[in-house]
């Protein structure tokens, strides 16, 4: 599993894109489409069409860093496509990233502590 930086805002893009693209070409459509600045810290997360691969592209300060995988016998679960971002918190991007549904993953809920009879 891929950890990104602590504090960074997770980016999907919703659209899938050409797979041909390498970095400077994400950062550029990251721009241009998406209106989110690839050289910000944002860890900006793209698919493909048949949604069995997936490209991740951030800037660590002193280049830009692209990770691509690609899932055997499975597919990424995504939502549907349409144009435009969402945001991921960790938990979702970790879920998404090891090919589980993200849409099931979410906080999870206190456990209340029970209180002493009185």
């Amino acid at each position: 599993m891929i950890a990104p930086p602590a504090g960074a805002r997770l980016l999907l893009a919703t659209k899938p894109v050409d797979f041909r693209k390498g970095a400077h070409s994400l950062a550029a459509l990251a721009a241009e489409v998406l209106g989110a600045d690839p050289f910000s810290g944002a860890v900006l997360v793209f698919r493909s069409r048949r949604a069995d691969r997936i490209k991740i592209l951030l800037w660590d300060g002193s280049g830009l860093v692209l990770v691509w995988k690609q899932l055997e016998g499975s597919a990424f679960r995504w939502p549907a496509i349409v144009d435009g971002v969402v945001r991921l918190t960790p938990l979702e991007f970790a879920a998404l990233f090891d090919g589980i549904d993200w849409r099931r993953v979410g906080a999870g809920r206190e456990i209340p502590t029970p209180s002493a009879p009185a």
